[in-house]
């Protein structure tokens, strides 16, 4: 999201990415208790364009794993919003499109992220709004996205109302990185994410309860050429883990 001239500086509000995770300094020290690895990987067959488009076609009935935890705490008002989730095509396989949030920002400094935002009263719906965002944020152009499915929406903690919007992003295409709020993208196969022994489960206590959080570790390649972990976790592993319950189903 564009930083709002009024207030130089300072990034208008935007989607907060996390459950009560968030309140979590560092969650890469939360101890990982295991994973799912019991689960099957959704098949290679079931992840080319043509399989999701027919997915969304004719969705079989699921229910997803994680709607989120908005429910914590009372008394706020509900805020729509909606993320992008790019799906690029690179030979034969998918990657998904992800962001590495800015390290100076107040909020979820340094985290992965979707695109994504707040609905504006001008927007058509939540497709509309995954797409304005995903450009103001990395640029994404319009003409190269093909919109093929809305995923169940995903309530923060902090009551916004996060609809995944999952489209396919064509190649070629450029990104602009808005460079106050987005520090990289960067791509991770699909059938990476929609393999649940790539699933871990963290544990720790909130408000006298034991809670969990998954996360999606990615090694892959920063921005100058080295090697590096790109730490998957929170909202946007949920809604990760949501889209394979929605695949698998």
């Amino acid at each position: 999201m564009r930083r709002d001239p009024a207030t130089p500086g300072r990034a208008k509000s935007r989607i907060a990415t996390l459950t009560p995770v968030s309140r979590i300094l560092n969650p890469l020290a939360v101890p990982v208790i295991g994973t799912d690895g019991d689960l099957p990987a959704v098949p290679d067959s079931m992840l080319t364009a043509d399989a999701l488009r027919e997915r969304f076609r004719r969705p079989a009935p699921w229910l997803p794993e994680f709607p989120g935890d908005g429910g914590l705490f009372a008394g706020r008002e509900p805020a729509h919003a909606a993320v992008l989730v790019p799906l690029v095509p690179r030979g034969d396989t998918l990657n998904v499109l992800l962001t590495r949030r800015t390290d100076h920002l107040r909020d979820h400094a340094g985290q992965v992220s979707f695109p994504g935002g707040r609905r504006e009263d001008h927007d058509a719906g939540p497709a509309a709004t995954a797409l304005r965002e995903a450009e103001e944020e990395i640029g994404v152009p319009h003409e190269r996205v093909e919109v093929i499915g809305l995923m169940p929406a995903y309530t923060t903690v902090t009551h916004f109302v996060v609809t995944p919007v999952v489209a396919l992003l064509r190649p070629p295409f450029d990104l602009a990185l808005d460079r106050f709020e987005v520090a990289e993208a960067f791509e991770v196969p699909l059938p990476f994410l929609m393999n649940p022994a790539h699933h871990r489960r963290h544990a720790f206590d909130f408000e006298g309860r034991q809670r969990q959080f998954l996360s999606m570790p990615w090694h892959g390649t920063g921005p100058d050429g080295t090697p590096r972990v790109y730490f998957i976790w929170g909202a946007t592993a949920a809604m990760l883990r949501n889209l394979y319950r929605f695949l698998a189903g």
